[in-house]
């Protein structure tokens, strides 16, 4: 099953233009996307193949914690972490 894991790691200071950049580009091949500029945390939206929510969680966070790394982030604890199931993302549709 496919989910999309969010994940967030919040710090002590704001992050620029280029470092958010960076994590982009590490999350890319997850089929992620970054957030961050100008903020005191930075987060990704990731997809993850998965069977359970737990397990989806686990891998997002992995997943996160290696891509903020090659991105050369601090390495902040994940401060928030949630997914959501193809199965859900159907029901919340018009």
């Amino acid at each position: 099953m496919h989910w999309s894991v969010s994940a967030q790691a919040s710090g002590d200071r704001e992050l620029s233009r280029e470092e958010i950049v960076e994590l982009a580009d590490a999350v890319a091949p997850a089929g992620g996307v970054a957030s961050g500029i100008g903020q005191t945390a930075y987060g990704a939206q990731l997809l993850v193949e998965a069977e359970t929510r737990e397990s989806a969680l686990e891998r997002g966070a992995s997943i996160f914690t290696a891509a903020a790394a090659r991105a050369g982030l601090p390495p902040w604890p994940i401060s928030a972490i949630s997914a959501l199931s193809e199965d859900e993302d159907e029901d919340d549709g018009p």
